[in-house]
């Protein structure tokens, strides 16, 4: 599932790591070396609602071009800090079969290679980092209820920096390469 050869080590460039989630997405970035992530954002997730009303018309709302906002957020990120590779969280079930979650990050994903290529999107397995980005927010003694504001920065960044944590380890990109036409690959 990775790309690359284990005896060259990989180039410099900022890595994002974003978190999927159905009402947020949260966004982080590594240091040109690729050796910690740290929070950007957590943006409101700007699904395209298409609803067809009795009169045939078609309403979407919040798109820059066709694009949700969150997604256009993120490519702006990707070409002002010239990002090397973005690591799009995976949610699998524990038994590692793929649930809806699961499609809407593959379509996400699908969706920002396509706007962002030759940079590449990869998809890394994400199983439990919204669950160990409670603990770490309720570590630093932030309160349950103000965890919904950074818990998807919390969990980017924990996807982030085990991807960060493969690379090193193996020498090549982490994950599932996403081709710009959206197709899983690799």
């Amino acid at each position: 599932m990775t790309s690359g050869d284990a005896g060259q080590a990989l180039p410099r460039g900022r890595r994002l790591g974003v978190d999927v989630g159905s009402v947020r997405v949260g966004f982080c970035q590594s240091d040109p070396d690729g050796l910690i992530a740290t929070p950007v954002d957590t943006l409101p997730r700007d699904q395209i609602v298409t609803l067809v009303p009795p009169r045939g018309t078609i309403d979407t709302h919040k798109v820059v071009g066709g694009v949700p906002s969150d997604v256009q957020t993120i490519v702006e990120f990707v070409r002002e800090y010239d990002a090397a590779v973005v690591y799009v969280g995976l949610p699998r079930h524990l038994s590692g079969e793929e649930g809806e979650s699961a499609r809407i990050a593959r379509d996400y994903a699908g969706l920002l290679a396509g706007l962002i290529a030759p940079v590449e999107v990869r998809l890394v397995d994400e199983r439990m980092t919204t669950v160990a980005a409670h603990r770490v927010l309720q570590a630093a003694g932030r309160s349950r209820r103000k965890h919904r504001a950074v818990v998807d920065q919390v969990a980017a960044v924990e996807i982030l920096q085990g991807a960060l944590d493969a690379e090193r380890a193996s020498g090549a990109r982490a994950g599932e390469l996403i081709p710009a036409n959206g197709t899983a690959g690799d």
